[in-house]
């Protein structure tokens, strides 16, 4: 088991070795989830606020947001 001591702020610096296994990099969001008396600890990844349009938006004759994209990048 890896370990980690609370700072008076209740503050950890995760073990590089976690890090590493997560992909975590400074900056990054982690989450945590408490189940049971444990916490498990994730890797934060949120998609792009325009993910959720794409393949919704249509231009006027109807083709879809996917297809121009297709249609810019020469497939």
């Amino acid at each position: 088991m890896i370990t980690a001591k609370v700072t008076s702020k209740g503050q950890i610096t995760i073990p590089k070795k976690v890090r590493d296994e997560l992909g975590i990099q400074p900056g990054e969001e982690i989450g945590f989830e408490s189940k049971g008396g444990v916490v498990y600890i994730k890797k934060v990844i949120r998609k792009s606020p325009f993910d959720k349009w794409v393949g919704k938006l249509r231009t006027r004759d109807k083709q879809k947001t996917d297809d121009i994209i297709d249609e810019l990048r020469g497939k």
